[in-house]
């Protein structure tokens, strides 16, 4: 029972799909994160139905585009943008540590914020409009939300975290060592299947994945002096573009070879 609580406590958190009420507990909370990805499952699917309703009815690459922009932030209620623009903010703040971690705090959105959200929006729209169609495409796009919120969990439970906020209490009530397998387990799945689908495009996208956490983590104790929910949430953004580009440009090169 406790793993359908954790269920219901990772989409409760991190989307706006209804879910029952449920007591947001220690012990409910145990295997929350490592039910993160399959709120990208979810949006996966969606997103892959969306593609093939827009093949049927032949809708245009920005309208296609449009829908896989825009539904992932409609079924999450945009709470990891959120992170990326409070993370955006407290970077370009080029303040200490800890002002920086007040400005995450801060419950207003500064001019960085939207000029760097307009920015990634724009870009993964145009990115999408340059994907082609096909099933095997659509399959690899839907596995991102997947594979980001795979890496975003492993991070969040194995680097150090700051003192307050709801991901901090996640990862004091979770079992960090199933908890981390489970999201391995994620993760090395999403491998083999982009691997085995698209064997070059698939190590790229793995490899964009790994260096935003490796890279995310490093700043996030370098600028931050540890990890927090909004870093998550930026980490996540930041990898979900990361392998839609390296998707989109290694199959152009490959193709133009």
């Amino acid at each position: 029972m406790s793993v359908i609580r954790s269920v219901v406590i990772a989409f409760s958190m991190f989307s706006r799909i209804p879910m029952p009420k449920v007591e947001w507990e220690a012990k409910n909370m145990r295997y929350a994160l490592a039910m993160l990805p399959l709120v990208g499952c979810v949006i996966g699917a969606v997103v892959f139905g969306w593609g093939m309703f827009s093949n049927w009815l032949s809708f245009g690459a920005p309208l296609f585009a449009a829908g896989v922009t825009l539904l992932p932030l409609l079924i999450t209620g945009g709470i990891h943008m959120d992170g990326f623009c409070d993370t955006v903010d407290a970077l370009s703040s080029h303040a200490s540590p800890e002002r920086k971690r007040e400005i995450l705090k801060d419950s207003h959105v500064g001019a960085f914020a939207v000029i760097a959200t307009g920015a990634y929006l724009l870009a993964y729209f145009a990115l999408c409009t340059e994907l082609p169609r096909d099933w095997n495409n659509l399959l690899l796009v839907c596995l991102i939300p997947v594979a980001a919120r795979a890496v975003s969990g492993f991070v969040s439970i194995s680097a150090e975290l700051d003192g307050s906020g709801l991901l901090h209490a996640m990862r004091d009530a979770a079992q960090h060592t199933a908890v981390g397998i489970a999201l391995s387990v994620w993760f090395s799945l999403f491998v083999v299947f982009v691997v085995a689908f698209a064997p070059v495009a698939g190590m790229a996208m793995t490899a964009a994945a790994a260096v935003c956490a490796v890279t995310v983590s490093r700043m996030s104790k370098k600028q931050f002096g540890s990890m927090s929910g909004d870093l998550s949430g930026y980490l996540l953004r930041i990898s979900e573009i990361a392998m839609l580009a390296a998707l989109v440009f290694v199959q152009k090169v490959v193709a133009a070879i």
